[in-house]
């Protein structure tokens, strides 16, 4: 695999409510996912991508409702990033689907063709409407939006659909261009049913 054209910066060279952050999500994953790196370099930015990374995949930390499972939300991630040619996202997103929905072949099959993967008709039709905004947004009209809505899903929840889909249009494109590789540990998480 190449290496990535922007060094990664120390973490000990990063400001302290970056650091921080990135010795909390160490603490918790065991690694530290590159992008908390590669986006570090530039600490404004960080911020941002992070704050709103956080509004749109845990809402409930801002006290919001959802209609999206975190499930949902990583099929989501890991369907439109296979969309868009973004190894780190679909290999790193990819690993949480298959922890969060417990199915050790989803993030391959939905990565590969959703429309043949082992998913829910529900599921089915948010991705529907996911890859419709990632290539064709400009074509979204109320049908879509009534096929959600067949679903349980409300006008929110096709928001939060979209506006998942949009953030990680950039995510992905980042990652892309920056030559941003996915930790090692990504590939075998959820794979295996953990050890009791």
């Amino acid at each position: 695999m190449s290496s990535p054209r922007y060094p990664l910066p120390d973490l000990n060279t990063l400001p302290d409510d970056i650091r921080s952050k990135v010795l909390e999500v160490q603490e918790k994953a065991g690694f530290v996912p590159n992008v908390f790196l590669a986006l570090a370099r530039r600490p404004a930015e960080w911020r941002a991508f992070f704050a709103y990374h956080d509004a749109l995949m845990t809402p409930e930390t801002a006290g919001r409702e959802s209609g999206l499972s975190k499930g949902d939300r990583e099929m989501i991630v890991t369907t439109t990033s296979a969309a868009n040619h973004c190894l780190y996202c679909v290999v790193a997103h990819g690993a949480i689907l298959r922890i969060y929905e417990k199915k050790p072949m989803v993030a391959d099959q939905v990565a590969v063709n959703h429309r043949k993967a082992d998913i829910t008709p529900r599921q089915r039709a948010m991705l529907d409407f996911a890859m419709k905004v990632c290539l064709r947004s400009h074509e979204i009209e109320d049908a879509d939006f009534d096929a959600l809505h067949v679903h349980g899903f409300s006008d929110e929840d096709a928001w939060d659909i979209a506006a998942i889909t949009a953030f990680f249009g950039l995510s992905n494109r980042m990652a892309s261009f920056s030559g941003m590789t996915p930790n090692h540990e990504f590939y075998l998480m959820g794979r295996m049913p953990r050890a009791k």
